[in-house]
């Protein structure tokens, strides 16, 4: 069954919608060091992170995943705020 909004139900959801988009953080993350010698798994994080070269920056939300994945790999990266 289709619920039909009223025009106050349906600007208060787009209301919200617009300040949990506003409230993410975004983080900068740069590699700094190369990932020749380094383990595999820490190569396909960086690949997962969209790391493709040295100096490449990336931007990616404030999460735990992100932030767990960047503690994986911290030492091939700066993280730019």
């Amino acid at each position: 069954m289709h619920k039909q909004w009223h025009k106050t139900e349906e600007f208060h959801y787009l209301k919200c919608l617009t300040v949990k988009i506003k409230a993410m953080a975004t983080i900068k993350i740069k590699q700094v060091r190369s990932k020749i010698k380094s383990p595999k798994a820490q190569k396909l994080t960086l690949e997962a992170l969209g790391l493709k070269k040295l100096n490449s920056v990336v931007e990616h939300e404030d999460s735990p995943e992100i932030l767990g994945m960047i503690d994986k790999v911290k030492h091939l990266v700066e993280v730019i705020k």
